[in-house]
């Protein structure tokens, strides 16, 4: 799959990314996830960032689009993020169908390339997903591809996106659904010499800390939040959020996580699980 080259609006190089993550949609717009409808929660959110009118290149989604694993729902989220009138691209999460994704996006204008490349930076967009279950899985070709990716653009820093966490966020329910080959994975992002950032979704919170020198990040849904912390499932009360990314020439990043204000989309605690 060729590379999407894109020049940032920045004259230096700066490159400024929207991402936003787990949106859970259904092909009935009507359903809802843990009490809370999703398709209403993402059109709250992404007119929340049309309001806020804030200048960026490109919007990385980084998984669980979907919910039930269905066309009608990525033709849902194809044309409720179309009114940000950016370029979109995107990875499978747990609750994503991955094959479908790559043959209908396109189609509904949705990039589907993987490796994103700026005059400083280059984006690379991984596949975790193991079908139809939480955990997630780093297969060796994907890995190869980043080192692919690394020796073809020596000079560009890069930022790794995947949607399973390789990390413990010290949730105890929700660490048993990380990628689960994470020290392969680790060990490998180690060896690419310009990677500064690993970036995912899945966890539902906010997520931020460096390992080895590379920065591990995750965001907030658009759908339900998950409790930091916690021992067993719990939700949390906090608003869908999104996230802002500035990744400047010198290899530095700077992100912001933004919320929905005056919050309506509160889920049902009386749930165990989902």
């Amino acid at each position: 799959m060729a590379p999407r080259y894109l020049t940032p609006m920045t004259s230096d190089g700066t490159v400024r990314v929207l991402q936003i993550s787990d949106c859970h949609l259904f092909a009935d717009p009507e359903k809802d996830l843990l009490g809370v409808n999703t398709s209403e929660s993402f059109k709250a959110t992404i007119q929340a960032i049309k309001e806020q009118n804030f200048e960026y290149d490109f919007i990385a989604f980084t998984g669980d689009i979907s919910q039930d694993y269905s066309a009608t729902s990525y033709q849902h989220f194809a044309s409720i993020i179309s009114v940000l009138n950016k370029p979109v691209f995107f990875l499978p999460g747990n609750h994503d169908d991955g094959p479908l994704m790559y043959r209908i996006f396109e189609d509904l204008g949705v990039n589907i390339a993987k490796n994103v490349i700026t005059p400083k930076w280059q984006f690379v967009f991984l596949n975790s997903e193991v079908y139809a279950v939480p955990h997630g899985w780093i297969e060796r070709k994907q890995l190869d591809y980043a080192g692919f990716c690394s020796q073809r653009n020596p000079e560009q820093f890069m930022a790794v996106l995947v949607h399973h966490m390789p990390q413990l966020v010290h949730s105890a329910w929700l660490d048993t659904q990380t990628m689960h080959n994470r020290d392969e994975f680790n060990a490998y992002m180690r060896r690419l010499p310009r990677l500064k950032l690993v970036l995912t979704g899945h966890v539902h919170q906010e997520f931020d800390m460096y390992d080895h020198d590379i920065r591990y990040i995750a965001s907030p849904s658009t759908s339900i939040q998950f409790t930091p912390l916690s021992s067993d499932f719990s939700l949390d009360n906090l608003a869908p959020g999104w996230r802002y990314l500035t990744f400047y020439p010198n290899g530095n990043i700077d992100t912001k996580v933004y919320r929905l204000q005056n919050n309506i989309f509160v889920p049902n605690h009386d749930v165990e699980g989902y």
